[in-house]
């Protein structure tokens, strides 16, 4: 063993000190074992029970329940699908007349911590329009909702036949909210 004069016996001890902490300072990215979160950690939120309808028309749903699983409420701000050249968030809300008009939700839907938020035909939902092809029962569909704060949430659900969530689209249209 190499023997270290007296002198410099406090700079070392120093140097091994400050050494010792910083070895854990390498990474920004959380341990997936340990329960941590990370920007791009997508297990917060699901989608339950997820699918769309099948279509040959210009548009479709997608409906499910959305949970999240984490500790703080999530907003979410857009939803995007390559099948589509254009997606929105809708509400479906009375026309004024006795009938049901769907319109993108402005401000987006949050999903409160620990807690859901349904999407449902004739309710909220996630639409995709100007769809480049039909969706075919039984077709995957693939697409990604972005909170405020720009984490991606990429969900894959199944289309299937669905004859019912015949609203009309109105985003011109002013209604009252229920």
């Amino acid at each position: 063993m190499p023997t270290v004069r007296r002198s410099a016996l406090p700079a070392l001890t120093l140097a091994l000190a400050l050494a010792v902490p910083l070895t854990g300072c390498g990474s920004t990215s959380a341990d997936p074992t340990d329960g941590s979160a990370t920007a791009a950690d997508d297990a917060a939120l699901t989608l339950e029970d997820g699918w769309a309808k099948a279509t040959d028309g210009p548009m479709t749903g997608v409906f499910g329940t959305l949970t999240n699983e984490g500790d703080a409420d999530l907003h979410l701000v857009e939803v995007r699908s390559e099948l589509a050249g254009m997606a929105e968030m809708h509400v479906t809300v009375d026309d004024g007349t006795g009938g049901r008009v769907m319109r993108e939700a402005e401000d987006g839907f949050v999903v409160p911590a620990g807690g859901e938020h349904a999407l449902e035909p004739g309710g909220d939902h996630l639409m995709l329009m100007q769809l480049a092809e039909p969706v075919e029962t039984g077709q995957e569909v693939t697409l990604v909702v972005v909170d405020a704060d720009g984490g991606e949430h990429e969900f894959t659900v199944s289309a299937r036949a669905f004859s019912g969530a015949e609203e009309e689209y109105a985003p011109e249209q002013e209604t009252e909210d229920p």
